[in-house]
């Protein structure tokens, strides 16, 4: 096998005329330059140099291979190269977990983006409830940085050992059946919305206290039709003219046909979304991937009141 150091002293040789100006050139002694270029002869069986008392010239066999040898090396620098990026690629591994709605409209929008791509990261994703995530990050070993929301100030408890970075907010939405006559946009108060049938989360969940906290704040005792964690689910039925609901706006990213969004001014409410990773572990690709997120969670297009179905 050609060994790719005897190439490159060939390549000198020939560029600068004599052994003695290549071994100047490369750190070698002129004899350590002989002795590779008789090795390389030996190696391909052909004759590379015409040597004479006082000087060397170059076969046409090692022009030849000159011409090649280049591109030899600088395929073998570039497969060093992209293998150097691999491996470092390899040691900077992103274990996500994400709930259901963020990883659906706003991670693909970064994965798509060059920012993403600059970065570098070997991506390994857990979609599930941020209840889930959490514990798994409290474990430890698992995912290194999970994002998760809060509805008010109750619910999700962060763990001791996170660190917490705030990524943006998703505002909820009152949604109403089409069908009911209302435009789309309109403001409503929330007196006239309580005597008609609602679809609310299931009694006893973190989300569902602070909302019928919110609720009987502003006087509302919601008609209960039906009873949704799903926000497809409800913006589903609400399509169908089962019900009102209140949904975030991740989940109004696939506003289906059949509904209005219209504006409660009593009902201010919105899902924080936070990312949580061990304390002190600041690593600064995943602190960049985290912005990126904010950006693209930011950049979304609104589905509130009057913003139609773009």
């Amino acid at each position: 096998m050609v060994n790719p150091v005897h190439l490159q002293t060939l390549i000198e040789v020939v560029r600068l005329g004599s052994f003695a100006a290549a071994a100047a050139h490369l750190g070698y002694t002129p004899s350590a330059v002989s002795q590779q270029m008789a090795a390389l002869e030996r190696e391909t069986g052909v004759e590379l140099f015409h040597r004479t008392a006082r000087s060397i010239e170059p076969t046409e066999a090692a022009l030849v291979m000159m011409r090649h040898a280049a591109k030899v090396l600088t395929d073998i620098d570039t497969l060093r190269a992209a293998t150097a990026r691999a491996a470092e690629a390899a040691g900077r591994e992103l274990r996500l977990g994400i709930f259901p709605s963020l990883a659906t409209y706003v991670l693909p929008r970064v994965l798509r983006g060059e920012g993403w791509r600059r970065l570098g990261l070997d991506l390994h994703v857990s979609v599930a409830e941020p209840g889930d995530t959490v514990r798994r990050l409290a474990a430890g070993g698992d995912l290194d940085v999970v994002l998760v929301y809060q509805v008010g100030q109750s619910g999700l408890a962060w763990p001791h050992t996170a660190d917490r970075q705030w990524i943006g907010d998703d505002p909820f939405h009152v949604v109403l059946p089409e069908s009911w006559g209302i435009a789309d946009g309109v403001r409503v108060s929330a007196d006239q919305l309580g005597g008609m049938p609602w679809i609310v989360h299931h009694p006893g969940t973190g989300d569902a206290t602070v909302i019928d906290r919110l609720f009987a704040s502003c006087g509302l005792s919601p008609r209960v039709v039906a009873y949704s964690d799903d926000f497809n689910a409800s913006l589903g039925l609400a399509s169908a003219g089962l019900g009102a609901a209140l949904v975030p706006g991740l989940a109004l990213q696939s506003k289906p046909a059949g509904v209005v969004v219209v504006d409660v001014p009593e009902i201010r409410l919105a899902r924080n979304i936070f990312a949580l990773r061990p304390r002190g572990a600041a690593e600064s690709s995943t602190t960049l991937f985290l912005d990126l997120m904010a950006d693209a969670l930011g950049s979304l297009p609104s589905r509130g009141p009057g913003a139609g179905a773009r």
